[in-house]
C-alpha cells in the first residue's frame, strides 16, 4: 500500500496538470527551429544542396570518439568523458553528437571555414588552460583578430543567434579540405552555381504570362503619329485579353501576330553538366554514389579521397584545441573509426568473419557484434585464437588454471 500511495503523490502525467495551471515566461519562441544550419544563397535552390548534404551525411555516419592510445599510438579504449558524451550522445540541448557532425559538415563544406565552440564548461577556458567541455555549436566565423575571432553562435538560452570574440585557443577552427573545389570564388562550384541562377532566371522569363508577340501593323510607323496609333492599338489589344475570360482577342484583316514564344536555343545547359560533372570528379563522387548503386571499389574510392581528408580535419582540430598538451602526451586523442563491414555484401560477411578470426584479428563475439547479434556466453567466444587449431593439453590446464583465479579474485 505505502508504495501504491507513494506513486498517487510523485506521478506525472503531461496532460494533467494542477489548478491553477502556472504560468511560465519559456522566453523567444518561433516557428521554425533557428539553430538548423542554413546554407548560403545560391546553394539552398540548386542540385549543390543534395551533393553538399550526401557528404555531411556520409561523414555524420563514421563514429568518432575520445580514446586512449597506447605508447605506439594504437588505440586501446574509449574515455569516459564530457567531450567523448558530446561527441556520441548529447552534442548541446538541441543537437544529438550525430547530428553535430552533420552540422559541421555540412556548415564547413558550405561556408568554407567554420568554428567549433564549447559552449558550456566546467571552469572558464579563457582563464584556465584545461576545461572539461559539457556542450558544444557550430559557430560562423564573421571576423578575424591575429590571437582572436568574432564568432555567431547560437545561444540556446535565449533562442537568438550572437557574437561572441574568442580566443583562438580555446575554439577549434575547421577549413574545409575542399576549399578550393567548393569555395574559391572562381571555383567549380561558384562558377555551377552561377551557371544555375543564369537557367533559373531563363525558367522564370519563360514561365511567366508575358505573350512575347509581335503585331504586324499594316502601315509604316516612322512618325510620332503613326507611334502614338501603334501603342493605341497595341493598347487595345492588351485590355481585350486582360478583360477577356479565356484570353481572347481581335485583330484587324490586314494586322499580322507573329508569335515569339518558342524555347531559347542558348548553351547554358551543356555548360551545367560539364560543370557537374567536373565537379563530381574533383569531389570523388559519382553518379552511382548519390543514388546508393555503387559498388565497393567505388565507394572505398569515395571515402578515401572525400570522406577521411573530411574527418581528419575535423578531428585534428578538435584534438589540438580541447585537449591539452599533457593529455596528448598521456596518450589521449580524438579518433574517428569507419566500420569496413557497412560496404560487404550479406554474401561475403561469412567468409570475411572467418579470416578475421582465423587470423586472430577479431574475436567471435565482436564479430557478433557487428552484424548484430547479442555476445555468446562461451568464454571461448572472448577469445582471440584460431578456432580451427586445436590447444594443447598445457593450454587447457593453463586456461582452467587462470578461471579458476578470476573465480576466487
Amino acid at each position: 500500500m505505502p508504495n501504491f500511495v507513494d506513486r498517487l503523490q510523485h506521478a506525472w502525467n503531461a496532460f494533467m496538470g494542477r489548478d491553477p495551471t502556472p504560468t511560465y515566461d519559456y522566453g523567444f519562441s518561433s516557428f521554425q527551429r533557428q539553430d538548423r544550419p542554413k546554407f548560403t544563397c545560391g546553394t539552398q535552390k540548386s542540385i549543390v544542396a543534395a551533393v553538399l548534404n550526401r557528404i555531411a551525411l556520409d561523414v555524420s555516419s563514421i563514429k568518432i570518439e575520445h580514446a586512449m592510445l597506447d605508447e605506439n599510438f594504437r588505440y586501446t579504449e574509449p574515455i569516459k568523458s564530457d567531450l567523448n558524451e558530446c561527441l556520441k550522445v548529447s552534442a548541446n540541448i538541441d543537437q544529438t553528437g550525430r547530428a553535430f557532425i552533420h552540422d559541421v559538415a555540412m556548415s564547413m563544406l558550405d561556408e568554407g571555414v567554420i568554428a567549433i565552440v564549447p559552449v558550456d564548461t566546467d571552469v572558464n577556458p579563457i582563464s584556465n588552460p584545461e576545461f572539461d567541455i559539457r556542450s558544444l555549436r557550430t559557430a560562423k566565423i564573421i571576423e578575424w583578430f591575429p590571437r582572436m575571432v568574432k564568432v555567431r553562435v547560437y545561444n540556446d538560452r535565449t533562442g537568438h543567434y550572437e557574437d561572441r570574440i574568442l580566443p583562438k585557443r580555446i575554439v577549434a577552427i575547421v577549413e574545409s579540405p575542399l576549399y578550393a573545389v567548393l569555395n574559391e570564388p572562381n571555383s567549380t562550384l561558384q562558377r555551377l552555381k552561377r551557371k544555375l541562377a543564369l537557367i533559373d532566371i531563363v525558367d522564370e522569363q519563360l514561365g511567366s504570362n508575358k505573350l512575347n508577340m509581335i503585331i504586324q501593323l499594316p502601315y509604316v510607323i516612322k512618325t510620332e503619329a503613326r507611334r502614338q496609333q501603334a501603342e493605341i492599338r497595341r493598347q487595345d489589344i492588351e485590355k481585350q485579353l486582360a478583360e477577356s475570360k479565356y484570353g481572347i482577342a481581335y485583330t484587324d484583316g490586314t494586322e499580322k501576330v507573329v508569335q515569339l514564344n518558342r524555347s531559347l536555343d542558348n548553351n547554358l545547359m551543356a555548360q551545367v553538366e560539364y560543370l557537374t560533372e567536373q565537379l563530381f570528379s574533383q569531389l570523388g563522387i559519382t553518379k552511382e554514389i548519390m543514388e546508393g548503386t555503387a559498388d565497393e571499389v567505388t565507394m572505398n574510392n569515395y571515402y578515401t579521397r572525400t570522406i577521411e581528408p573530411l574527418l581528419s580535419a575535423i578531428t585534428d582540430e578538435m584534438t589540438r584545441k580541447f585537449l591539452t598538451r599533457e593529455a596528448r602526451e598521456y596518450g589521449e586523442a580524438i579518433l574517428f573509426f569507419r566500420d569496413p563491414f557497412k560496404l560487404m555484401p550479406t554474401s561475403n560477411v561469412a567468409e570475411i568473419a572467418d579470416k578475421f578470426t582465423r587470423n586472430e584479428i577479431m574475436t567471435s563475439n565482436e564479430i557478433r557484434q557487428i552484424v548484430g547479434m547479442k555476445p555468446s556466453d562461451d568464454p571461448n567466444a572472448d577469445e582471440l585464437r584460431n578456432k580451427n587449431l586445436s590447444q594443447s593439453s598445457e593450454m587447457l590446464k593453463e586456461k582452467e588454471q587462470s578461471r579458476e583465479d578470476n573465480q576466487n579474485e
